[in-house]
This record gives structure tokens, sequence and C-alpha cells, in this order.
């Protein structure tokens, strides 16, 4: 079962990172795409990237050779792959709150379009990450310095990379009632001239799912699945789909972009 997983997930991480990297290309070549925008998409593309090599990368060295006992493998090598590993896993939820806080500032008219502002956002969306991973790290050299760093249940330190996605994660759930909650009334059948309720329902629909990839939406989900749920099913849910979100994201959010088509 666990092989299976992991080929669906190789797959969805390798469409992923090929998809991802077409769509920074056009988003960087064309000059008339360069925004505030779409300079957010750029370095959320990237986190998506870098979590997938990340990934990969980590499966390579714990999984070397099949007769190492993973649960007490522990090398530099494989310290540093997990730690890299937590890092762009981390850096990618930021990213997500970054595009949440962004888009929730724009439809609220609130957001200041300057370009040391969108430094403010990049400081935030790899340096907040790296603060936690940087602790996180000494925590583990000085406190816990067991096996290859990839196991983490019961680990109080785990909090450190745990806390603040799980944040993120409910921050963004909040943002994206919130701008669904805004797009009701933007979209309000009484203000806008809606030929029926069913053309009403079909853009409100459209706009909503948009922003399921993009909020890491579905994420809520995975964060409070039950601990008694089973493991395979957690993974299932966890890595296979997620692999993908790279994939459905560039699509919607470049390739199906008016701008650039």
């Amino acid at each position: 079962y666990f092989s299976t997983v992991k080929i669906i997930y190789t797959v969805g991480y390798s469409i992923s990172i090929s998809s991802l990297t077409l769509a920074v290309t056009v988003l960087i070549a064309f000059r008339r795409l360069r925004c505030p925008r779409n300079y957010i998409h750029i370095q959320l593309f990237l986190t998506f990237i870098l979590k997938a090599v990340a990934i990969f990368i980590k499966d390579a060295v714990l999984f070397l050779e099949d007769d190492i006992d993973h649960c007490s493998f522990s090398t530099t090598e494989c310290k540093i792959s997990v730690v890299f590993c937590h890092y762009f896993m981390m850096t990618n939820f930021m990213w997500l709150l970054v595009e949440a806080l962004y888009l929730n500032c724009l439809l609220l008219s609130s957001f200041p379009h300057g370009r040391r502002y969108f430094w403010w956002l990049v400081l935030f969306g790899w340096g907040f990450p790296t603060f936690f991973t940087v602790v996180w790290i000494f925590t583990k050299l000085y406190f816990e310095d067991t096996a290859c760093w990839d196991i983490n249940q019961g680990s109080p330190y785990w909090w450190l990379i745990k806390g603040p996605i799980i944040i993120s994660v409910g921050v963004n759930f909040i943002l994206f009632i919130n701008i669904v909650r805004i797009l009701l009334k933007k979209l309000d059948p009484r203000q806008i001239n809606f030929n029926n309720s069913c053309q009403y329902s079909r853009r409100l629909s459209k706009s909503t799912l948009l922003l399921i990839p993009l909020f890491g939406t579905h994420y809520i989900v995975f964060n409070f699945l039950p601990e008694y749920i089973n493991l395979g099913l957690r993974l299932y849910l966890e890595l296979c789909i997620g692999s993908f979100q790279g994939f459905i994201v560039a699509v919607l959010y470049c390739f199906l972009n008016q701008e650039v088509r």
C-alpha cells in the first residue's frame, strides 16, 4: 500500500514541478505580466517546486537501501534533508497565507501598491519559516538529537514546525470565509443583471472553487483529522492529493489566466 502511495505522490510532485517551472518561466518572461500579484504567484510556485524537490531528496537519502533500519538511521545528510523538507513545507504554507492576505486586502481596496510593501511580504514568507526552523534545529541538536529527526511523534519541539503551520491554515480558512462573504456581496444578483439564478450560482461556485487550491483550504481537513484515523488514509489524503496541488495552482493561476492567454 505504501509503495502505491509513494508512486502516486511521486507522479503528482513530478507533474507539479514541470507545470510550475513552466508557469514561473511564463510569468517572468513576459514584461506585461510583471505586477505584484504575479510576483506573489511566482514566490508561491517556487515554494511548491522546492518542497517537491526536498521531498524527493529526503526519500532518496532516507530510503536509499531497503535493509536499513530507518528508525535508528542517523547521518548528517539525512538530518539536512529532513530540515530542508520541513523548511520548504513551512514556506509553502506561509506563501499560501500571503496569497490569502493579498487577495483579501485587494478586494477590500486596502492594500498599498508599493514595491516596499511587496518586500515586507517576501520577508514574512521566507523569513518567518527560517526563524522557526533555525530554533527547531537548535532544540533538536541540544535536547533531542536522535535518529534522523524525521520521527516527531510525541516531541514537544515539533510544535515549532507544526504550530505555525496550523495557525496559518486556520487564518487562511478565516480569510477564505471572509473572501467568499465579499464575493457574495460583489456578485449580488440584485445589483448585477444576471439572466437567472443558475448563472449567479455558477459564477459564485467558480469563484469559490478557484480559491480552494490557492488558499490551501483543504488542509483544514488534513490538520484536524483525529489521530485515530487510519494512517494509510491520512497518507493518501495528505500526500497523494497534496502532491497535485502545485499542478492545479499552476493551471488555474497561470495557464488559464486571461492575461497569459
